[in-house]
């Protein structure tokens, strides 16, 4: 079997919960748990977890993270659209039903995970609040909304430090747009030695970006195009196989699309600096789940690269990929379901004088830590 119908395979598994044969009706997450491990996460003095949206990429990959790090639970519920409701997901060995989303389904549950969209989450996330549940939100719902903190747990846990399980209050907490997420994480720690003064980025996004329905669409596209056929075109309007464009976000009328202004709006309100000034270029490329951005940054103090590589080194959740010798640098392919952000290319930026500027590539699984794992370290950090 040639490497192009091993990659389909593997997204296609990952798409269905299934390897093989026909669809199975019980959606299971891409990492399950072994039968002879000891699983210490269910526990009857653990908070009551609901999962919004789960039938999705990104609800999946929250199970996925929830085993992972072996996240304390005494109950889990999984709640979706009318459309799914029904559905079996296993789950840690167990079988759940998932749910129909309605007002009624956040009694008694403690923490709430969402990414089924912002409509769903402006309808049913203050509804959550109100009845004592903490709810992690990963649309764009309530990100730039002043009485909701905006969340990365490497840069700015002091956001959310007001809010606890147990505290007797509901509330809501909003995890940033994934190329944020992916960005920040790399800059962040060189901000805080020199004072970022601007940012240009310009980022190259994956399909899991747009959703399940995106990633199989590329799959199915890239058959196409092989096979010398027509591609289907139902989630973008144009052929993605075999090519990029720019981000289908709305334009805005300063001519920059939404997708770019999350970045410039989310970044000052993260860093509680209004005067960055950041711009950025947003564009859709035919990978399945991991975004790679090129970051071009100016300080107010001098970094020079070596102190850089260094300070990076030793930054929560990143990884250094630079070895100019065998010019291997981070690639959207190495970091797919991986936790740690990869970050490479550093440099310093010619066309600034001295140590003011630096050039930094940087790539980071979309589904992972730019939505599904901030998310959990979110809620980590309220218990």
């Amino acid at each position: 079997m040639n490497s192009m119908a091993l990659s389909l395979r593997h997204h296609n598994q990952f798409l269905h919960g299934g390897v093989g044969g026909a669809a199975s009706s019980v959606i299971t997450p891409l990492r399950s748990v072994s039968p002879f491990r000891i699983r210490m996460s269910l526990n009857e003095n653990a908070p009551s977890i609901a999962v919004v949206g789960v039938t999705g990429a990104v609800g999946q990959e929250f199970l996925s993270v929830l085993t992972d790090r072996d996240f304390p639970y005494r109950s889990l519920k999984l709640l979706a659209s009318k459309r799914s409701a029904g559905k079996t997901v296993k789950f840690e060995n167990r079988n759940y039903t998932v749910e129909e989303l309605n007002e009624e389904s956040f009694d008694g549950i403690d923490i709430a995970l969402f990414s089924a969209g912002g409509s769903i989450s402006k309808k049913y996330g203050p509804v959550a609040a109100k009845k004592g549940t903490i709810v992690v939100d990963n649309s764009s719902a309530f990100r730039m909304d002043e009485n909701v903190p905006l969340v990365i747990p490497e840069v700015n846990p002091e956001a959310m430090v007001n809010l606890k399980v147990g505290c007797g209050k509901g509330g809501i907490i909003a995890n940033p747009n994934c190329s944020t997420i992916i960005c920040l994480m790399a800059v962040t720690p060189l901000h805080r030695r020199a004072k970022v003064k601007r940012m240009v980025v310009s980022t190259y996004q994956a399909a899991s970006g747009a959703g399940a329905a995106a990633m199989e669409e590329l799959v199915e596209q890239t058959r196409e195009v092989l096979d010398g056929k027509e591609p289907t075109c139902n989630i973008f309007n144009q052929q993605y196989a075999f090519n990029l464009f720019s981000h289908n976000a709305p334009i805005q009328p300063n001519g920059y699309n939404e997708e770019e202004m999350k970045l410039v709006k989310e970044t000052r309100k993260i860093w509680s600096d209004m005067g960055v000034k950041v711009t950025a270029t947003c564009i859709r490329v035919p990978v399945m789940r991991a975004h790679a951005e090129s970051v071009n940054l100016q300080f107010e103090k001098p970094l020079d690269e070596d102190t850089a590589r260094n300070i990076l080194k030793n930054a929560p959740g990143i990884v250094v990929v630079d070895d100019r010798a065998s010019n291997r640098f981070p690639t959207p392919l190495e970091v797919s379901n991986k936790d740690d952000v990869a970050v490479g290319r550093v440099r310093r930026d010619v066309s600034q004088d001295g140590d003011y500027g630096l050039d930094i590539f940087v790539c980071g699984d979309q589904i992972r830590k730019g939505a599904a794992l901030n998310a959990v370290q979110i809620a980590e950090m309220l218990l």
